[in-house]
C-alpha cells in the first residue's frame, strides 16, 4: 500500500540573518532559544563600569532585542544599539535602547561618539573581522572602553559551541553559527592593537551546577564563570589610547 514519502528536513543555513526574524518571539522568553544570550549579557554588563561623565554613550553592536539594557540600569549611559534585524531593533527600542538598523561593518554613527563599545556575540557572525574591529575602534573616544565576548576559531570550539551547544535546549539555535566565521584570537588582538586598543582576554563558561538547576527549573538564569582556556568562549576588553 503506497504512501506519501516524508520530506527530508531542511538543514539550517549557517549564520542566516532570517533566523532572527523567525525566532523573534524567543528573545525575551526566559527559557527560550536565546536564553544563553541573557546569561552572557549579564556577564558583559559586569565588565562595564559606571558612566565616566554626564551624557556618556554606550554603543551596543549587534544589540539584538536589547538584552544588555536591563543590566545597565543605574550606570548612567545613553544606550545606542545597532542591529541588522528589524524585529530585534523594534524590541530593543521597547527596552529603552536608542536602536538603529545598521550593519556593524558600516555603523551609521560618528567617529569618537562612544565612551564604551560593547560587541557581544557578534564578531563570530561577521564575514570581515578586520573591518568590524576597525568600526568598533572608530566609534571609541580616546580612553574609551571596548568590551567583547565571542567564540574562538578552534576545533574545540567547533565541537562544543556548534556540535554540542546547538543541540542543547537554551544554549544556541541550530544553524546560528558558521564555523568558518569563528574568531582567531591572535588576529583579534592584532587588529585592535593596530587601532590603539590593547586587549586582555579571559575564557568564560556557564556554571555546570547552575545549568543543571536551570534545566530542572530551579534557577531562572545561569552564571558565567571564568574558564581555564580562551579556546571556546572568551571575553576581551581594552581601552583606546589617548
Amino acid at each position: 500500500m503506497g504512501g506519501t514519502a516524508a520530506r527530508p528536513r531542511k538543514r539550517p543555513v549557517p549564520n542566516d540573518p532570517a533566523l532572527y526574524e523567525e525566532l523573534a518571539d524567543e528573545w525575551w522568553r526566559p527559557r527560550g532559544k536565546f536564553a544563553m544570550l541573557h546569561w552572557l549579557a549579564a556577564a558583559r554588563a559586569e565588565m562595564i563600569p559606571p558612566a565616566p561623565r554626564p551624557g556618556a554613550v554606550l554603543v551596543d553592536l549587534g544589540c539584538g532585542a536589547g538584552l544588555l539594557a536591563p543590566r545597565l540600569e543605574g550606570k548612567g549611559y545613553r544606550h545606542i544599539g545597532v542591529d541588522r534585524s528589524p524585529s530585534a531593533v523594534a524590541l530593543a527600542a521597547e527596552q529603552g535602547v536608542a536602536a538603529v538598523r545598521g550593519d556593524v561593518l558600516a555603523v551609521p554613527l560618528a567617529d569618537g561618539c562612544a565612551d564604551v563599545v560593547a560587541a557581544g556575540e557578534i564578531l563570530e557572525h561577521v564575514p570581515d573581522l578586520p573591518l568590524a574591529v576597525s568600526e568598533a575602534c572608530r566609534l571609541l573616544r580616546p580612553g574609551g572602553l571596548v568590551v567583547i565576548d565571542t567564540l574562538a576559531d578552534t576545533l574545540l570550539c567547533r565541537l562544543i559551541a556548534i556540535g554540542v551547544a546547538e543541540r542543547l535546549r537554551g544554549l544556541a539555535p541550530r544553524g546560528v553559527h558558521d564555523p568558518d566565521l569563528l574568531v582567531d584570537r591572535d588576529e583579534l588582538v592584532a587588529e585592535c592593537a593596530g587601532h590603539g586598543v590593547e586587549l586582555e582576554l579571559r575564557g568564560i563558561r556557564p556554571s555546570i551546577v547552575d545549568f543543571a538547576a536551570w534545566l530542572a527549573g530551579r534557577r531562572p538564569a545561569v552564571r558565567m564563570l571564568g574558564a581555564p582556556t580562551t579556546a571556546v568562549l572568551f571575553q576581551a576588553w581594552g581601552r583606546k589610547l589617548p
